[in-house]
């Protein structure tokens, strides 16, 4: 394949489906007891959906398959064994230019959205100077921080799947679309977000790197729609063929993993205990403000060997140090100009000047940091520093990590040690606090409650919103009540 039809096949999701999962899919549905009159496919490729439809659902009236690719409209038209049955109907057309309200309203019986939307982020398709995109905007409404850094990224298949519900929700209708598992639970909240029609809601989980070769956790995401039908939870099995499940849904007007845990242990929920979880800082030039510590040496990450006071230096530890534990030796430090943010970077001329002048010669690379955060404040500006990033006690969790590992470090050679962003910390100014506090966090009744609440499957599934919704003071009082 060239580098060109690569680009072609990231640009549109061009990753069919396999017929025989399209079948299995099928099969799960007339289980269900799905049985529609008129079933669409918005992205119907070479048509594995449409086939796999047509063989298991007998009663229905209408198939209709929609496609981009003029090249898969051909093919399809050349086999024969679609070509016999009546009901099938190939529309050439993009999604995004696609009106669906005229579409769903020509069929007065049950409807049925099946199958694969691309799996590819609007982020990911101007890397590739992509064009297959819905027109742009702010659809889920980020704002401030949260649309600068990052939160208005989204797969390119949640924005089709909202316009997809948005479409049926109020008639009897049923999707039934492979999608991302992360993908599944932002729909749900959209759903409940816009108090639309929803009957019933199941995920079951796909082996994405057998079907796909994918490396990412993957699901048939199935909802069921009737009118003045709202149902906001989502049954949650393994596989399609499993009959166990566990329920997702709404406490608190948040998203739970396991409500029968949750319930159990709810009274340990108070989001505004006055715990408070801060994150690591962030500098976004690693280059110039992470050093390696080589005998009595400082080498940044240019590969320079740098002479600088130790004023504006402090030992640096990892969201992957936390995670394995490797924290008895330090030889990472970083440059940490301001004590709040905000602050003036100016003393440091005066207080420092070998630290000023090496952060005057490499301005260009710090004058360069795209974020905006960083506009309108001191030259040099970090961020997430402030006087609990210099206190001599914390316990620290990486976020990135499927595992709840909490560390209690203390200052490395009389210093307090610094983070970066993917870790999560407590301060503390003495040893006493901070051990009572990390015992109460190690223990059983703990992990059992942040497990109830935390979606493994994401790229940072601890947050410090889960973190600081545990209750502190009455996890202490329920396990005195224990001892």
């Amino acid at each position: 394949m060239t580098p060109a039809s690569n680009v072609k096949k990231v640009e549109y999701g061009d990753f069919q489906t396999p017929l025989d999962l399209a079948e299995r899919i099928c099969q799960k549905l007339v289980k269900l007891g799905i049985n529609p009159n008129v079933i669409v496919e918005p992205t119907c490729g070479v048509g594995n959906f449409i086939k796999a439809s047509a063989t298991l659902f007998k009663r229905t009236e209408k198939i209709i398959g929609i496609e981009i690719n003029s090249n898969y409209v051909e093919e399809i038209g050349k086999d024969n064994w679609l070509l016999k049955d009546k009901r099938i109907e190939i529309r050439q057309g993009n999604f995004f230019d696609f009106d669906w309200f005229p579409l769903t309203e020509e069929f007065n019986n049950t409807i049925l959205v099946l199958g694969n939307f691309p799996w590819v982020t609007n982020s990911r398709q101007g890397m590739i100077g992509g064009k297959n995109l819905p027109q742009k905007e702010n659809f889920q409404h980020h704002s401030g921080l949260d649309a600068i850094t990052g939160k208005s990224n989204f797969d390119i298949s949640e924005w089709m799947l909202i316009r997809t519900i948005q479409s049926i929700h109020k008639r009897d209708a049923c999707l039934a679309m492979l999608c991302k598992t992360s993908v599944s639970r932002k729909l749900l909240n959209y759903i409940k977000a816009h108090n639309l029609n929803l009957s019933y809601c199941a995920v079951y989980e796909i082996d994405s790197k057998k079907y796909f070769g994918a490396a990412v956790d993957a699901c048939l995401f199935f909802c069921k729609f009737e009118p003045n039908a709202q149902n906001y939870f989502c049954d949650v099995f393994s596989s399609l063929e499993e009959t166990q499940c566990h329920r997702i849904g709404y406490q608190h007007n948040i998203l739970i993993r396991d409500l029968i845990s949750f319930d159990r242990l709810s009274d340990l929920y108070e989001p505004q205990s006055g715990v408070r979880w801060r994150s690591g800082i962030k500098h976004d030039c690693s280059s110039i403000m992470e050093f390696r510590k080589i005998e009595n040496a400082f080498v940044n990450g240019l590969g320079e060997i740098i002479d600088l006071e130790e004023t504006y230096l402090f030992p640096l530890v990892k969201g992957s140090d936390v995670a394995q534990n490797r924290t008895v030796t330090i030889s990472r430090y970083v440059l940490v100009p301001q004590r709040f943010i905000g602050e003036s970077t100016e003393l440091i001329r005066f207080l420092a000047p070998k630290t000023w002048r090496y952060l005057e010669d490499h301005a260009d690379y710090l004058d360069a940091r795209k974020s905006k955060i960083y506009q309108g404040n001191p030259r040099f500006s970090i961020f997430g520093v402030g006087a609990y990033t210099f206190s001599p006690w914390k316990i620290a969790i990486c976020g990135l990590y499927k595992k709840l590992n909490f560390r209690l470090l203390e200052n490395y050679e009389n210093k307090p040690i610094i983070f970066d962003d993917t870790v999560y910390f407590l301060s503390f100014d003495n040893e006493k606090s901070a051990f009572q506090a990390f015992k109460l966090l190690t223990s059983t009744l703990a992990t059992e409650f942040y497990s109830s609440l935390i979606f493994w499957d994401e790229k940072r599934p601890i947050k410090t919103s889960v973190l600081n919704s545990l209750n502190l003071s009455i996890l202490s009082e329920r396990l005195s009540s224990c001892s």
